[in-house]
């Protein structure tokens, strides 16, 4: 039945959405799926991240804990997120979850343009 995570939403203030943009395009990488006059539609390579424009600024809807990406280097993601003013909550660190079998990764997280929690997921 289920296929898999379609979408993430979020909303922003129309005055809060171009950085929204900047962080997730220009500082990350991905892509706009789609645009519509309420809001954009990112590309994660995975699913989609949906940001409305019509918020008014509330937040704490829901119990959504973060936003998890996976990456091919957590460390040069980091950096990115650094040098453009991000703050970083969680700095890169090695990890393996006791599971079975056991599981190696290493995440960081950041706060992103709205305040939302973003980690950054590396598979070992």
């Amino acid at each position: 039945m289920i296929k898999g995570i379609h979408h993430i939403s979020m909303k922003c203030r129309e005055s809060e959405l171009e950085e929204v943009l900047h962080f997730y395009l220009d500082i990350l990488g991905m892509t706009i799926k789609r645009k519509w006059s309420a809001g954009v539609m990112i590309d994660t390579g995975a699913g989609l991240l949906e940001v409305f424009s019509t918020g008014d600024g509330e937040s704490g809807k829901g119990s959504l804990r973060h936003i998890a990406f996976a990456v091919d280097s957590v460390d040069e993601v980091i950096s990115r997120v650094k040098e453009s003013g991000y703050e970083v909550f969680v700095e890169p660190t090695d990890k393996v979850m006791d599971s079975t079998p056991a599981f190696p990764f290493r995440m960081a997280f950041c706060y992103g343009p709205l305040g939302e929690e973003v980690e950054f997921f590396e598979e070992k």
